[in-house]
């Protein structure tokens, strides 16, 4: 009896799974976020959201509109619009009219805000450190440069 060339294999699929690019990818942030989330509230960022971070990391030190700060977090205008009052709410930002366009705002980085960061490049480093134990740095480092390289092409070839 001949079997379906087309019929499911689970055999086959874990092989695929152990490898699927996007799986490992969700793996490796899930951890990373289990990681530093934690050691952040310990800290007293209580309140802090790995999440914040694809928002709070796109302002620039001059001022950034809720327009382009939706663009860079690839979500609509009204969700930018809902985050940025939870993050104003909650400390981490600030918010100024535009001298340019009266209806909009220019969202800034506060001083909770910046010292997020301070405390985040330590935690980060802490997980850092630990794939370098895993893997070894220069292995790392070849790791990480080849995903900025990725990124980078990627990001350039969208727009």
């Amino acid at each position: 009896m001949e079997t379906d060339k087309n019929s499911f294999d689970f055999d086959q699929y874990r092989a695929i799974r152990e490898r699927s690019i996007g799986r490992l990818f969700w793996r490796l942030k899930r951890y990373t976020s289990n990681f530093i989330e934690p050691r952040l509230h310990a800290l007293g960022y209580k309140d802090f959201k790995m999440s914040y971070l694809m928002f709070l990391s796109n302002i620039e030190e001059g001022g950034t509109t809720n327009n382009e700060l939706a663009k860079r977090a690839c979500v609509t205008k009204q969700m930018m619009s809902k985050i940025v009052g939870l993050l104003e709410d909650e400390g981490y930002i600030y918010t100024q009219k535009n001298p340019s366009d009266s209806r909009s705002n220019i969202i800034f980085l506060n001083d909770r805000g910046k010292e997020l960061f301070v405390t985040l490049k330590g935690c980060m480093q802490e997980a850092r450190d630990k794939f370098d134990d895993i893997i070894g740095h220069e292995r790392m480092e070849y790791v990480l440069d080849t995903m900025v390289t990725l990124a980078n092409k990627l990001e350039s070839e969208e727009q």
